[in-house]
């Protein structure tokens, strides 16, 4: 496939065609993307629906036993995350803003997953040493500088197979910009020490903000 038709055929009508026939996040994931697009300014950091019927997917498909996730915000991703987890399964979601996450508490409480989910409030970076955990899947959606130190610090604690999902690594198309700010760089920085990495095999997924999946071998 050549790169000019790769171009062609990822535009918004596109876009639009392949949300229209795939499946849809659970009504609960619906409800707390409405709630989050219609009363927080901050609701530009939601993941799109179709990305969470990704990360559903995916964890279906993963059957995860442990997920880690780096940043809660409302807690759209983790529900859909979850969904995947088996009966004993649980997922640890890290975040730092007690105020943001009172939203996500209240959905993870309400979900059928209630008690499966753990999120911890406080330096993820920090409260990683302390947990006693080896995820099978993990999401990184937090600060975008210390993407390397979140990738760094659980690679050693997964097993060969795990799978490691990172969020916003196109950066809006920046990453292909001769000109980049110090976001952007570092999400460059963070491809490449992926790219580079024999410890690991990965795909970046040009889908709305870019995804990288990774494996570790």
């Amino acid at each position: 496939m050549s790169g000019k038709y790769t171009e062609e055929i990822t535009g918004r009508s596109i876009a639009r065609y392949t949300e229209k026939y795939a499946s849809q996040v659970s009504p609960l994931a619906q409800k707390l993307f409405a709630e989050t697009s219609a009363h927080y300014e901050q609701s530009r950091m939601l993941s799109p629906l179709f990305q969470g019927a990704l990360l559903s997917m995916l964890s279906k498909i993963i059957r995860p036993q442990c997920i880690l996730e780096f940043g809660t915000f409302t807690g759209f991703s983790a529900l859909c995350l979850a969904e995947g987890l088996g009966v004993d399964g649980k997922l640890v979601t890290l975040d730092n803003n007690p105020g943001i996450t009172e939203i996500a508490q209240r959905y993870f409480d309400a979900s059928r997953f209630g008690q499966q989910i753990q999120l911890i409030l406080g330096d993820a970076l920090l409260t990683l040493e302390k947990l006693d955990i080896s995820p099978d899947l993990v999401y990184i959606d937090a600060a975008k500088n210390q993407y390397i130190q979140y990738y760094e610090s659980v690679l050693p604690i997964m097993k060969s197979g795990g799978i490691i999902l990172a969020d916003n690594v196109l950066w809006k198309g920046l990453v292909v910009s001769e000109i980049r700010d110090n976001m952007t760089l570092d999400l460059h920085q963070f491809n490449k020490h992926v790219a580079s990495d024999l410890r690991t095999e990965n795909l970046i997924l040009p889908i709305y903000d870019g995804v990288h999946l990774i494996r570790k071998c």
